[in-house]
């Protein structure tokens, strides 16, 4: 009998991994910390050094979007509002368009890559933020960090 009427008439098996044992399950449950991505992570510390900024310049941000993208796009020439380790950038703040409000962007993987764990990267973060919305305020950095 040749294999493809084989398989023609037996019925068909649904796909299982390659050694038979079924689908793999999540490693943790949804719930737990650990289930979360580093990109989910990330957000969850930008959001976290984001919300005493906000607290307190609530007012002067309502206009400014926070995004979070994993790495620069091609960088340009002589850009302002660009936040820079060596020549890598860690932030950008876009100015407001006609069709846009004005957003900071912060570059995930460059700032993964320069802090040494968890609470050094949280440190990053929040002197990123409070650099580029200072640069947004036209104040000083260490007047948006007050409080």
């Amino acid at each position: 009998m040749a294999r493809g009427s084989q398989r023609q008439n037996s019925p068909r098996r649904r796909n299982r991994d390659r050694h038979g044992r079924g689908l793999r399950g999540p490693l943790y449950p949804a719930t737990l910390p650990a289930a979360r991505s580093r990109a989910e992570r990330f957000d969850a510390l930008v959001i976290e050094a984001l919300e005493p900024i906000e607290a307190r310049w609530r007012t002067e941000l309502t206009q400014l979007d926070v995004a979070v993208d994993d790495v620069p796009d091609v960088q340009v020439e002589g850009e302002d509002g660009v936040v820079e380790d060596g020549n890598v950038p860690l932030a950008r703040l876009l100015p407001p368009g006609s069709d846009n409000r004005a957003r900071i962007v912060l570059y995930r993987r460059p700032l993964e890559a320069r802090a040494k764990d968890g609470a050094d990267l949280s440190d990053l973060v929040h002197d990123v933020l409070v650099e580029q919305v200072a640069n947004y305020l036209g104040l000083d950095p260490d007047v948006v960090d007050e409080g």
